[in-house]
């Protein structure tokens, strides 16, 4: 969870061109970063891959209104609607991006070429029909981050009490890495965004950055089976309530646009 998932970046951006805060080549950059190259196949009214600028553009003649965030993992589908077709292809890529406004989904296939030591990146976004239903599972801003809140303490608690490793090399170069990112003054979502979607998904990334730094760590003092057993049951509720964050802040614009619906 520590690295921006590419469907948070294509749903924030994508929102922001669609609100016209944001020009569709500015929103292209925004939303490929560091990666070569994205294209999006399997459009309606296009024959082959195309690019991010004009996929975004026919999304718009096709009635999309904004774009939502999926976030998915075994047993816990979240933000996805159906069919189950689509639903298996996003949980495999662990994240998609559903439309609304159109029954469209987009999940990511990512492939690295080069040899090594000049590898790139390049994705295409796999458009499927999806099923016009709530996304399973998202909760609104404030709920996720009054259960987000409470997660951190509960989990800190538990793994305070098992000894959990928080030092050490990979440690320390994770926090370092996650406060370079903070210090660069990176724009956490796209323009139009509330002030507390940016604070619901920073939190969320900062609770990604433990989740990742007391698994990846090694066990701590943690060396019975029956501790690291609760290690894990500590810090399985709490990667998931952060993944209900994410989604709950990346789709906060589709949130305040249909409550201005109602």
């Amino acid at each position: 969870m520590l690295s921006e998932p590419r469907s948070g970046r294509l749903a924030a951006w994508g929102n922001a061109l669609l609100a016209g805060l944001v020009s569709p080549d500015d929103a292209a950059l925004a939303i490929v970063g560091e990666d070569a190259v994205h294209r999006v196949e399997g459009l309606p009214g296009e024959s082959g891959p195309v690019g991010l600028t004009l996929a975004l553009g026919r999304l718009r003649a096709l009635g999309v209104t904004g774009l939502r965030t999926a976030l998915p993992a075994p047993g816990h589908p979240l933000g996805l609607s159906g069919p189950p077709e689509f639903n298996a292809r996003a949980l495999e890529a662990e994240e998609a991006v559903v439309a609304v406004g159109a029954a469209l989904g987009l999940v990511p296939e990512v492939t690295e070429k080069g040899p090594a030591g000049d590898v790139h990146v390049e994705v295409v976004w796999r458009c499927q029909p999806v099923r016009d239903a709530p996304p399973a599972d998202v909760p609104s801003l404030g709920e996720a981050e009054r259960e987000l809140a409470e997660a951190l303490r509960e989990a800190t608690q538990v793994l305070s009490r098992l000894d959990v490793a928080g030092s050490g090399p990979r440690a320390e170069a994770a926090v370092e890495a996650y406060r370079a990112r903070a210090e660069r003054g990176r724009e956490v979502l796209a323009p139009g965004y509330p002030p507390r979607a940016v604070r619901v998904l920073e939190l969320a990334q900062r609770v990604g950055l433990l989740v990742s730094v007391a698994y990846e760590n090694g066990p701590g003092g943690a060396v019975t089976a029956a501790e690291i057993a609760a290690r894990s049951l500590a810090l399985r509720p709490v990667e998931r309530t952060a993944r209900r964050a994410q989604v709950a802040a990346y789709n906060a614009y589709v949130e305040r646009l249909e409550r201005g619906r109602e």
